[in-house]
């Protein structure tokens, strides 16, 4: 375990967090930081035919210790972190031992990580947990994911004895805003199938995630002196904000949980001559989902016919439900899940409310379920990993990599 957490504190102590509104792939500058050093350590601990290209992208191989001829498989994990919360000159503490109790992150903010908030704490009571100081988030996401696949090639390599076929590994710049698998090289790759590494608690084992959609919706109006604007005024504010209002309030993040979807709002700016709304559009069921979006340009058509002024919505997909690719292969998530089963792991087998990287490798060709990376509360000052986790997420690979080789 003091290796796996000697990697993970190099690795998220460099700021790495990608860029939403930059057009270059990786989206930031200081990406190239971790995936320079990602690219020697891969070489020094033996793997072969190791590259990373000019956006970025990481590939490795460990070669098959074995004479049968076996399906390739791959793991895969970005390395970027969420542009949600600042990640600059983060500093882990380790809590050892953890006692079930609040633990303070911060005294000078009085920022709290608390088992009466955060109940999933007390899962991991008398383990090692890797927390922030309360000014940053963690990394964890996916840094915990990058060091378990290291850390399992490095093991298979120093135990020749565990027999195993061709392992491809792969990581990835800007998961984090929607772009991780845009340029990944599925034919390159060369993989039957693939795992992200980038679940929550220990067991998670996902194939199912959101059919996901973005909509930017900007509205005109007409600045008239507030005193003399009575029918002449169009408050471009008041359009957005009638607009938002006509959402289902019920379906939205804070109140849905499972394969429930939702309209998420997450920016609203603007003045009474230009106003905009962004916002995430996510449901499991594809059906549901083409409805959800019919909604919002019904909004739209029925408030440009209503209201004077002018409503213009851009609407794009992100990503669709792996489901649909991973259920005709469904023996790749049987062998995950009897990876976890053997090393006294219970399977949590649930719909990811979000995306990976697998989702749209998954339609690229590459089916690719997600596993746990043992991190919770992402995105926030409140991030944590527990150290056992990710000795277990380490297990589970070089477990799939040997099952594998046992099974074809």
């Amino acid at each position: 375990m003091e290796a796996i957490l000697d990697r993970f504190l190099r690795y998220v102590q460099i700021d790495t967090q990608s860029d939403p509104h930059s057009d270059l792939t990786p989206s930031t500058e200081k990406q190239w930081v971790l995936a320079k050093m990602l690219f020697e350590e891969l070489k020094a601990i033996g793997l072969q035919d190791v590259t990373l290209d000019e956006r970025g992208y990481i590939m490795a191989t460990l070669p098959s210790n074995i004479e049968e001829e076996v399906p390739t498989i791959g793991f895969v994990s970005h390395y970027d972190t969420s542009p949600d919360f600042t990640a600059t000159g983060v500093n882990p503490r380790i809590i050892k031992n953890y006692d079930g109790k609040d633990i303070l992150l911060n005294e000078k903010e009085n920022i709290v990580l608390s088992p009466d908030y955060f109940e999933d704490l007390l899962q991991y009571k008398g383990q090692t947990l890797i927390v922030t100081d309360g000014t940053t988030l963690l990394g964890a996401d996916d840094k915990a994911g990058v060091t378990e696949i290291v850390s399992a090639m490095e093991y298979l390599l120093a135990h020749p004895e565990i027999k195993h076929g061709r392992i491809r590994i792969g990581f990835t710049p800007d998961e984090e805003i929607g772009r991780g698998a845009h340029h990944f090289d599925v034919k390159s790759f060369g993989a039957s199938w693939a795992y992200t590494m980038d679940g929550s608690q220990i067991g998670e084992l996902e194939y199912e995630n959101f059919n996901a959609a973005m909509a930017k919706i900007t509205a005109k109006g007409k600045s008239v002196h507030p005193g003399y604007a009575k029918n002449k005024m169009v408050n471009a504010i008041g359009i957005i904000t009638d607009l938002a209002s006509r959402l289902p309030v019920e379906e939205v993040p804070e109140k849905t949980s499972g394969r429930e979807g939702f309209f998420h709002i997450y920016n609203l700016e603007g003045s009474i001559e230009l106003a905009k709304m962004e916002l995430i559009i996510r449901d499991h069921d594809k059906g549901l989902f083409q409805k959800r979006k019919r909604l919002l340009e019904d909004l739209v058509a029925a408030i440009n016919k209503e209201r004077p002024g002018e409503v213009v919505l851009e609407m794009k997909d992100q990503y669709y439900n792996m489901k649909e690719k991973v259920e005709p292969v469904y023996h790749i998530v049987e062998i995950a899940e009897e990876a976890m089963k053997s090393l006294g792991i219970k399977p949590l087998i649930k719909p990811i409310r979000g995306g990976t990287d697998g989702s749209q490798l998954s339609y690229m060709g590459l089916p690719c379920p997600n596993i746990f990376a043992g991190g919770h509360n992402f995105h926030g000052k409140y991030e944590y990993v527990p150290l056992e986790s990710m000795e277990k997420a380490v297990e589970v690979i070089v477990k799939i990599c040997e099952l594998t080789a046992k099974k074809f």
